[in-house]
């Protein structure tokens, strides 16, 4: 598979300076990473990673 296209979360940038990056990739999976662990990627089911953070936002 080629490499992903990483775009910066705009959430992202804070004082620590941690971001966590996303990419979409040809198998339609979602993949996240973070700036101080950039080989370690999670990949989520975009409906999966949705219902995710529909969850998170209704918390606030």
């Amino acid at each position: 598979m080629p490499e992903p296209h990483w775009q910066k979360s705009s959430y992202s940038g804070g004082p620590e300076g941690n971001c966590l990056y996303l990419a979409a990739t040809p198998d339609k999976t979602i993949r996240l990473r973070e700036s101080d662990t950039p080989d370690v990627t999670l990949a989520a089911a975009p409906g999966g990673l949705a219902a995710l953070l529909r969850h998170l936002k209704s918390r606030d």
